[in-house]
């Protein structure tokens, strides 16, 4: 299956069999599958199945926010996701500069590695329902509820489930398994 197959799904699909496949397709791929992926639009790929496994409480939203901060290469990758296939009618992926402007977002990705930014971001939203995404080890370590990473092999992440669970967010059992690490 194709990672443009792998795109088109709906993410209201019950979890099950076909999830798990799903899901472990696309964490064996290397950052460089010689499928024209950059770095950028793998990780774009990553946030939307991130997204696509996360329920978030009282989820009866009619829009969907993707938030960006500090990576414009990532934003740009990212915009691409305002297309894919969503339970909500309006898809929106911005670029944030200050805390404030992240709230309404329901995915905030932190392009950035400095620790006392990304912890400044962190506190700021306090225990708001958003899906925290770093893009550095850094980021893991400052406890993002989820940090990618680019690896050796290809991209690889890492979840701090405690984290999503403080901000009331259910991951999928099937993401669990598959991170490098779940703290």
């Amino acid at each position: 299956m194709s990672v443009s197959a792998l795109t088109i799904m709906r993410w209201q699909q019950p979890l099950g069999l076909m999830t798990a496949l799903l899901l472990s397709l696309l964490a064996l791929l290397p950052a460089r599958a010689g499928l024209g992926l950059d770095d950028a639009q793998l990780k774009a790929a990553f946030i939307y199945r991130f997204a696509q496994f996360t329920q978030w409480p009282g989820q009866a939203a009619t829009e969907f926010s993707y938030c960006v901060v500090g990576s414009p290469v990532l934003r740009e990758a990212m915009a691409s996701l305002a297309q894919k296939p969503h339970l909500v009618s309006v898809v929106r992926v911005r670029s944030v500069s200050e805390p404030a402007q992240a709230q309404g977002c329901q995915v905030l990705v932190l392009g950035m590695s400095e620790r006392s930014e990304l912890l400044r971001w962190q506190q700021a939203l306090g225990a708001e329902p958003v899906l925290i995404v770093g893009d550095s080890a850094e980021a893991f370590r400052a406890g993002v509820s989820i940090a990618l990473m680019v690896e050796p092999n290809g991209l690889a992440f890492r979840i701090n489930h405690s984290e999503a669970k403080r901000r009331g967010l259910s991951l999928s059992s099937q993401m669990l398994k598959l991170a490098r690490e779940v703290k």
